[in-house]
């Protein structure tokens, strides 16, 4: 397994990561076409990719202590791939925090064993997909 910082020429897999899980989701809005889903990963600041045996798996996008993504492809969870890049994370920051849908019940339990806790939840009127979500953060010193 290889972290890496994530190049343009990333884009595509990481859009088609991004962009199967949204597809592959039933409660997830389909709002964006595939190449919308280029668009927004190549306006993601810091993003860092994990690689195995040369296939890209996924990546965490972040901006300061903000995590905007982490995805991986199916194949990869459940293998620690997720929990390297957020330890990568948690170790350049203080404090993380991010966004998840309310409905993303697998993602809120992994945030939940990394020691992320619930700040507040929202009905989603903030968010383009208005799905209710719910604000995680954690910090170094929480407990």
């Amino acid at each position: 397994m290889k972290l890496r910082d994530a190049t343009v020429a990333d884009a595509p897999a990481l859009a088609l990561v991004l962009g199967n899980w949204i597809r592959d989701t039933p409660w997830m809005p389909k709002l964006h076409t595939k190449a919308q889903d280029l668009i927004f990963v190549t306006q993601l600041i810091t993003t860092r990719v994990v690689r195995m045996e040369d296939r890209g798996l996924g990546f965490l996008a972040r901006q300061d202590g903000e995590i905007d993504a982490l995805y991986l492809v199916p194949s990869a969870r459940g293998q620690g791939l997720g929990k390297a890049l957020l330890d990568e994370a948690k170790a350049a920051e203080e404090m993380l925090t991010l966004w998840a849908f309310q409905a993303n019940l697998g993602a809120r339990r992994f945030y939940e064993r990394e020691g992320f806790v619930e700040a507040f939840m929202t009905n989603g009127g903030d968010n383009v997909e208005g799905l209710k979500d719910v604000r995680l953060v954690w910090e170094r010193d929480m407990f």
